[in-house]
């Protein structure tokens, strides 16, 4: 039998709690808020690396080849 993943391990000791509806869709959301940080984190991050400034960033999405 496969080891059992963290997350997978997670996702059945939710299940056997027998949450909400409502319950489950806050905790959708969240996860949807963490990864979402996570994203702009990772975005920052890379903007900083590259050196954008902000009139890079109007470029872009000003520029009609886009």
């Amino acid at each position: 039998m496969p080891d059992i993943s963290p997350l997978s391990n997670v996702q059945l000791k939710l299940y056997s709690t027998n949450l909400s509806e409502k319950d489950i869709l806050e905790l959708k959301d969240v996860l949807a808020r963490f990864y979402a940080e996570k994203s702009i984190e990772l975005a920052d991050n890379v903007w900083h690396q590259k050196g954008y400034t902000a009139e890079d960033m109007n470029f872009l999405l000003n520029d009609d080849g886009q």
